[in-house]
């Protein structure tokens, strides 16, 4: 019998980001999506976003924490 193999048609993920590709650390609700319940910065597989996005959101996020606008430890977020 011969071997057949399937080819994964891969479905285009949306951006979670949407049409907003602007990451600023004044977006509060827009960077509570990158973050767990510990208040850790989720990784890029889970969130879905690329590369250089990725590095942009976990900057905003380092930087609102550093002025008061996120909690550097988890509480409920949403």
């Amino acid at each position: 019998m011969a071997v057949t193999v399937r080819k994964h048609k891969g479905r285009k993920r949306p951006n979670p980001l949407g049409e907003n590709r602007y990451v600023d650390y004044l977006n509060i609700p827009l960077l509570q999506h990158f973050i767990n319940e510990e208040g850790k910065i989720l990784p890029r597989r889970i969130t879905g976003v690329t590369a250089v996005q990725q590095r942009r959101i976990a900057k905003a996020i380092k930087y609102a924490r550093l002025l008061a606008l996120l909690p550097f430890v988890g509480y409920d977020l949403k």
